[in-house]
């Protein structure tokens, strides 16, 4: 790489989902010129962030707090239709609309010190030399695959939440689902309809919430994630710490046994899971809805990394290297969260670059 052509510009931003089209809005906003004062990188084939990935059956009228982009609302939605169609032709027309010109797919391979004080950005793409870097990589990238024993010796088929075909997939098959958040119930419901027997597996018993969310909650909830990347630790996500919003479908599928949760078995046999009371549970198909972590791995060179394990936070602003901001991370990986934060993040970057932030504010 060193032979290529470096490309300047004040500031890059990796990641074209909620976050990352939130703070090309608020660059654009600022008077940031697309292309020449900051730039957007995108490894996905196409307009849509990790939405462009969920399964099929999640439809629009599924999806649990979606908040719109800033300056565009989503209006007339379908709600038969899959998510991935309805957020992804959403986000298209949203990249349009303010004229973002997202690089895509480009990807981003590692983030490094440049020279003079700016960051190198090493990409499939090439090498851009910026001021500073907006980082909305999300957690899609990152499925997070706990490790048991025996779990090599498993002769059905194991897949994670990142891969989840749709119900049609286990029809007629034993299921076992690990995982205690929206995403392993979300599958409970839809499989339990086709399979020939589901099993719940959760390593914490999980807590459902029959009170409404309400504003007041939902800033507590933040804060408890917020403190913890203040602390440098790795962040937990937002609805870990809400606990499940009880539904008609949920009570109904309490009622019926389906969500029944089993403590987290001790091993996996070629068959199935075993506990250490020696009760197993034969299975076809194990099903890890086990989460996903942030994928941050790009940014190893610059040494983030508290010795917590995770990126100490101020703001949106990484405490060790006030050039990166990350958007999407800890207590912004909400929707709404990421809108906030990507305007937060241009606040403090038009700061840091001073005189040599555009006079003109863009027409958006």
């Amino acid at each position: 790489m060193n032979n290529l052509v470096v490309r300047e510009t004040g500031v890059v931003v990796i990641g074209a989902g909620q976050a990352g089209l939130s703070s090309a809005y608020h660059l654009r906003r600022a008077g940031y010129e697309p292309d020449r004062d900051f730039v957007v990188l995108d490894h996905s084939p196409r307009p849509g962030g990790a939405w462009q990935f969920r399964w099929p059956s999640l439809t629009y009228g599924k999806v649990h707090g979606m908040h719109a982009l800033p300056g565009m609302e989503l209006t007339e939605a379908d709600g038969s239709q899959p998510s991935s169609a309805v957020i992804g032709g959403y986000f298209a027309d949203y990249e349009h609309a303010f004229d973002l010109r997202v690089h895509r797919p480009v990807d981003v391979r590692a983030v490094r010190e440049g020279q003079d004080g700016r960051l190198t950005v090493e990409s499939s793409e090439g090498l851009w030399s910026a001021r500073a870097l907006i980082n909305a990589t999300g957690t899609w990238d990152r499925p997070f695959w706990p490790r048991y024993p025996g779990q090599e010796t498993f002769r059905g088929r194991q897949l994670h939440t990142a891969h989840y075909p749709g119900p049609q997939d286990f029809a007629g098959q034993r299921v076992v689902v690990v995982g205690g958040g929206t995403s392993a119930v979300q599958h409970l419901l839809e499989i339990a309809e086709v399979a020939a027997g589901t099993t719940w597996v959760t390593r914490r018993p999980p807590v459902f919430r029959e009170a409404p969310f309400d504003q007041e909650w939902g800033r507590a909830a933040v804060a408890r994630v917020e403190e913890r990347v203040r602390q440098g630790l790795p962040p937990q996500s937002v609805v870990s710490v809400t606990g499940l919003p009880m539904t008609e479908a949920m009570e109904r599928a309490r009622a019926a046994g389906v969500l029944a949760p089993r403590p987290m078995f001790d091993r996996v046999t070629p068959t199935g899971v075993q506990w250490a009371d020696g009760s197993a549970v034969d299975a076809d198909v194990i099903l890890w809805a086990t989460g996903f972590r942030a994928a941050v791995d790009h940014l190893a060179p610059l040494k983030l990394r508290e010795p917590g394990g995770g990126i100490r936070m101020e703001g949106t602003r990484a405490a060790r290297d006030p050039r990166v901001h990350l958007v999407g991370y800890g207590p912004s990986a909400s929707t709404i969260g990421a809108n906030r934060a990507g305007r937060a993040a241009v606040r403090e970057i038009r700061a840091l670059l001073g005189s040599s932030q555009p006079r003109v504010p863009a027409a958006v």
